[in-house]
């Protein structure tokens, strides 16, 4: 009895204690959010005047992530609802930072300094609620204005029922300032009438707080909705609340599930069993150990929630914990999930981060993981390949066993990779210069034959999308679609807006939808599209161009009087005789209102780059 006491009050303390951080984290949040309300109520003056429903073609959608794709339940279509390009929310390597141009900076990779010193300076964030619809059969996209629409969000959930010819019910989600720095949480509920094309708000007492990040499935004639997290600009709550909405008398209910259930946290795979259960996997969270530092966890746990009776609001709930077979996934957040054919659910991409003192280093992630419901097992999604490539190399290498001494053959010149350069307009206005590399088909090397064998089961060179995390996933007759997210190359992220698409009986081979590859894309340089050097690079052969040019050559002759590194010179020993000189070219760029400490971390961020290069360049100069 004592100890089943102490852990019944240290359940009642736990609670308390969420209690009061969410009291503490609406209070503040809630100042943000009126100030916000208006910006909001702005847009919906906007969305106002639309009074009828405009369908039109257009291209794919502009780069996105955070948003829901969701497949018709009657058509063969796919819709995609709301999402967000620009910055969401935190500092480091892995926010989706809109990359400026900072002139006079030494190397790219600075750039990586200021954005944690001086972010109110490339935070720029764009919301949408637009509705678009793709077309399976005919490869196309169109969108839809829809009188009266959500207003505009990410990080929100949908759920499609077949409910009068198909529905698509939103709710949640994040509203953004345009500089990043406040966040409104919505706790509305829409449906969309497929059917009709008409949105419509449902008013309904007593559901969740305003959050983002949690997850909603249908289930039985109810929408479940598990976890998430508020978020003010100092301060953050995660949830593992469990809400219900009743389809049919339009209620919403709080469940108070039996058992120990998953800790809080957002981004989790939720996912119901064909026997009515819900599926609980992974997830992210942060607490707060100290004054101004938080420590994040991903997890790895698996729950099954599940009732006992038929889905109505008066059965009882229960957690249990699942301890599932196979080779899980690896530790990862911002994986986009789905439901697959033959009684399984999947995981797709996903990033870990590595956090460090000011900044994460990120591995992204584009594999496949299954979980099979009967068997309570992961197993990795692996590519089989067409099986016409494989007899195709099959005879192929055949051939070549056979005519293996004709040396014309020997001596016929390969076709070698091809580079493909091109510019990118990111969502700042910043022109990208890529180089994609395509290999050629004579790039194969000799094998043995238990290589020959592997590579029957695996795509090999074969095009797959890109890693990325915060993708969108529909299934639709057993093909999974991955639209956009977003990647990182170096010091840069980038925000897709590709459409891969793989059969999920086959697994055999990703088809692109959607061209942009940016898999064997190497970044190349970066410059300034304000209206100013739109004008410098329209004009050919004039003044301005060579305006450009001297600019050019001032800009090298500038990087070249840099002090210089002496031979064998340590790092410490360079900073602390050329210090004062660095602190100054920093304070140039960064203005006066600067604050000091800032201005000697930018100069001794700048001073270490320009010693690595120094120290890099010399090194590849031995012979």
């Amino acid at each position: 009895m004592g100890k089943k006491g102490k852990r019944e009050k240290k359940g009642k303390g736990a609670e308390k204690t969420a209690a009061k951080m969410e009291r503490k984290v609406s209070r503040r949040a809630k100042k943000e959010e009126e100030d916000l309300e208006a910006l909001i109520a702005e847009f919906q003056n906007l969305d106002a005047k639309k009074t009828q429903v405009i369908e039109s073609s257009c291209p794919p959608p502009s780069p996105r992530l955070n948003g829901s794709l969701s497949a018709h339940p009657e058509k063969d279509e796919l819709i995609l609802f709301g999402a967000i390009t620009g910055l969401t929310k935190g500092l480091g390597k892995n926010s989706p930072v809109q990359w400026i141009t900072l002139k006079k900076l030494l190397t790219p990779s600075l750039v990586e300094e200021v954005v944690v010193l001086l972010p109110c300076l490339m935070r720029q964030t764009y919301l949408y609620n637009e509705l678009y619809v793709y077309n399976i059969r005919k490869n196309s996209w169109s969108k839809v204005e829809i009188p009266n629409p959500p207003p505009r969000r990410c990080a929100h959930q949908a759920a499609v029922v077949p409910t009068a010819g198909g529905q698509l019910w939103v709710f949640g989600g994040e509203f953004a300032s345009p500089n990043g720095e406040q966040f409104y949480h919505y706790k509305d509920l829409w449906v969309l009438h497929l059917a009709t094309k008409t949105w419509e708000q449902i008013k309904a007492s007593g559901g969740p707080s305003g959050r983002s990040g949690h997850r909603m499935v249908a289930c039985k004639r109810q929408l479940i909705i598990f976890g998430g997290f508020h978020e003010s600009a100092r301060d953050y709550i995660y949830y593992n609340d469990v809400y219900a909405f009743n389809l049919d008398s339009f209620t919403w209910s709080k469940l108070a599930p039996s058992g120990i259930g998953p800790a809080p946290r957002s981004g989790c795979q939720m996912a119901t069993t064909p026997e009515g259960g819900i599926i609980i996997y992974g997830g992210y969270s942060k607490q707060r150990i100290k004054k101004d530092v938080d420590k994040g966890t991903l997890h790895t746990d698996m729950f099954l929630l599940k009732t006992e009776g038929a889905g109505r609001e008066e059965d009882k709930w229960a957690w249990s914990r699942l301890n599932p077979s196979g080779v899980k996934p690896t530790p990862r957040s911002g994986f986009s999930i789905a439901i697959g054919p033959n009684n399984r659910s999947l995981l797709f991409g996903g990033v870990h981060d590595e956090e460090e003192e000011e900044s994460i280093e990120g591995d992204f992630f584009n594999d496949i993981y299954f979980y099979d419901f009967g068997k309570n097992r992961w197993f990795p999604g692996q590519l089989k390949g067409p099986k016409s490539e494989k007899r195709k190399r099959r005879r192929g290498r055949q051939g070549e066993a056979e005519g293996a001494g004709d040396e014309e053959m020997e001596k016929q010149p390969p076709q070698g990779p091809v580079e493909i350069v091109k510019e990118v307009v990111a969502e700042d206005g910043t022109v990208m210069t890529i180089k994609q590399v395509i290999s050629g088909p004579a790039e194969e090397k000799e094998r043995s034959e238990s290589e020959e064998d592997e590579e029957d089961g695996a795509l090999g060179q074969q095009v797959e999308p890109c890693p990325r995390s915060n993708a969108m996933l529909a299934v639709k007759h057993g093909v999974l679609y991955v639209y956009g997210g977003m990647f990182e190359v170096g010091d840069r992220q980038f925000t897709l807006s590709d459409l891969y698409s793989i059969d999920l009986h086959k697994m055999e081979e990703w088809k692109v939808l959607v061209e942009m590859d940016p898999k064997a894309q190497e970044w190349l340089e970066e410059s300034e599209s304000d209206e100013e050097e739109d004008d410098m690079e329209g004009a050919e052969g004039g003044e301005e161009e060579e305006e450009s040019s001297e600019e050019e050559s001032e800009d090298e002759g500038g990087e070249e009087q840099h002090p210089s590194v002496q031979p064998d010179e340590k790092h410490a020993d360079y900073l602390s005789r050329t210090e004062q000189y660095w602190i100054k070219l920093a304070r140039s760029n960064m203005g006066p209102d600067a604050k000091e400490k800032k201005v000697v971390k930018v100069a001794h961020a700048m001073a270490k780059t320009f010693y690595e290069d120094s120290v890099l360049d010399v090194v590849e100069a031995v012979p």
